[in-house]
């Protein structure tokens, strides 16, 4: 059908446009500071201790450090790690660096010397930021890198004996004659290593994209509201299910509630909570736990509580109940996802918390799901595949390792690793990892399962279970536990006993291994490949 012709007013040209029309249009953190900075500068953005630094001052110390950094030779695609504990300066580092168009490579501060100096080497950044608990750490992993890395301390003032360079100085750069670089949304932002729970970390690059994505899905998760959010975050900033807290908060001017990086405190959070009038929060279940205790004991003013977000492992129904006796006037929210995903794919609505008690929800807007078998073939509802991903918020792929990356492409979309169920209503139930599946006997042993059912005795504090090599039956489980306080020697017959009540005799542990704790990385996960070792030099 001919309409006519397209009226001059819609005819999109760029000929003449001007320069701050285009890179306006951009949809990234970088902008979203500057537009805050523009639009409501003397409103709080960052909230750490005593500190409180406003919209424009966050602009200021960006635009001074990008351009310091920029003088150092810092540009687009160079990499800048963080190796650094919660503080108001790993916001301001990060979005600096994106600024020049360089990634930011954010660094779990409780790993070895050799570890970080591995994470420098892959990702081949030229700076690293530490600050003082971190400081020898990084140092040292500097002094080991193959090529050189310059190293930028922040909170020791503006002089260094030690050959760093203080944070004080970049900051002290006014920001003049630094170039404005068009940064767009295909760009990468972060470089963010996962856990290595199971071998060495893989680097998910994760774009501008990616996380306007996840903006999207927590706006629309946490229900956040337009100049009246407060968030808080608790978690290590270093990981990524903080800075998809951070990202949305952002986006939408909240201010952003940071706790240091010290053992969690729940006393310590309340008030806090409190004092700055926090909307919303994440906590993993212990947490949760831990906070209606203290709530309990000391109630605190938390009538701004609007969401009460929690992940990363199973909260009971007693839990939940709690939650919603002591924090009446907050929803909870379960989230579900991986670094890849960066990282929401699953949410659990409060309204159906006690109804599905055990999923972790079913898939966001914009997030493509799949439960396939080993042939990609979709499995049906109540039976166990892998769940696979597609959408706006998957990583763009494995920092130099084509291999990884091609390998969790395969076939169109990306492998979790996530063995699963889904219900007929779409609502989605973590069975196991894949890789944590042990085949004895031609039977499929959910670690998991096994898991929550031994988790239930009552003198165990925690266990996981892992295979074991076995001459006749291929592989075993053999359970690694933790006893509670005052509990009595656990032997394997007792503890098979108590179990075989609960589950099938082929997925009784043969064996137990009692520890005194059982290794966990910075996101609270079990590293199994650590238990393994030990487990593996068992008798049968």
């Amino acid at each position: 059908m001919d309409r006519g012709p397209i009226p001059e007013s819609v005819v999109v040209t760029t000929t003449s446009e001007p320069d701050e029309l285009r890179l306006a249009r951009k949809q990234h953190w970088v902008n979203h500071v500057a537009r805050h900075a523009f639009e409501r500068g003397g409103l709080t953005a960052i909230v750490f201790g005593d500190r409180r630094i406003t919209w424009a001052e966050l602009q200021q110390r960006v635009v001074a450090v990008s351009a310091a950094l920029a003088e150092r030779g810092v540009g687009r695609g160079d990499r800048v790690a963080l190796l650094m504990g919660n503080q108001a300066e790993y916001i301001e580092i990060m979005i600096a660096a994106n600024r020049l168009g360089a990634i930011a490579v954010p660094i779990n501060f409780r790993l070895s010397v050799e570890e970080v100096a591995f994470t420098l080497d892959n990702s081949g950044s030229a700076v690293l930021f530490v600050d003082e608990s971190a400081g020898a750490t990084g140092i040292g992993a500097a002094a080991a890198a193959e090529s050189q890395v310059l190293v930028v301390e922040v909170g020791g003032g503006d002089d260094s004996a030690d050959g760093t360079t203080p944070y004080d100085v970049l900051l002290a750069h006014a920001g003049v004659g630094a170039a404005v670089v068009e940064v767009d949304e295909a760009e990468s932002a972060l470089l963010m290593y996962t856990s290595g729970t199971t071998g060495r970390p893989k680097g998910a690059v994760l774009t501008h994209r990616n996380l306007a994505a996840q903006s999207a899905t927590n706006v629309m998760a946490f229900r956040i509201e337009m100049h009246d959010e407060v968030s808080l975050c608790a978690a290590p900033l270093f990981h990524i299910g903080t800075l998809g807290l951070v990202a949305p908060s952002i986006l939408m001017g909240a201010t952003m509630v940071v706790l240091p990086s010290i053992s969690f405190d729940a006393g310590t959070f309340l008030d806090v909570a409190e004092r700055e009038r926090v909307t919303s929060t994440f906590l993993v279940p212990t947490q949760w736990q831990a906070v209606c205790d203290e709530q309990e004991r000391t109630p605190r003013d938390l009538s701004r509580l609007r969401v009460s977000s929690w992940g990363a492992a199973p909260a009971s129904d007693t839990l939940l109940r709690r939650m919603a006796e002591v924090l009446p006037g907050s929803s909870s929210l379960a989230l579900f996802g991986q670094t890849e995903m960066s990282p929401v794919t699953c949410v659990l609505e409060a309204k159906d918390s006690r109804r599905k008690l055990g999923s972790v929800g079913r898939p966001v807007p914009g997030v493509w799901a799949r439960v396939v078998d080993s042939e990609m073939v979709d499995v049906q509802p109540g039976e166990v595949g892998e769940i696979v991903y597609r959408g706006p918020g998957l990583m763009s792929g494995y920092w130099n390792n084509p291999e990884a990356t091609a390998e969790a492409f395969a076939g169109g979309w990306f492998h979790s690793g996530d063995l699963v169920r889904m219900d007929d209503e779409g609502f989605i139930y973590v069975v196991d990892r894949a890789k944590d599946m042990i085949i004895s006997g031609g039977e499929n042993i959910y670690c998991a399962e096994v898991e929550n059912a031994l988790a239930g005795h009552p003198d165990i504090a925690e266990v996981a279970v892992v295979g074991r090599d076995h001459e006749r039956w291929g592989e075993t489980p053999v359970a690694v536990v933790s006893l509670k306080q005052g509990a009595a020697d656990l032997t394997i017959e007792a503890l098979r006993s108590w179990a075989g009540e609960r589950l099938a005799r082929y997925k009784l542990p043969t064996d137990l291994v009692v520890v005194d704790a059982l290794p966990r990385n910075a996101s609270g996960k079990v590293i199994k490949n650590t238990l393994r070792a030990p487990a593996a030099t068992l008798p049968a």
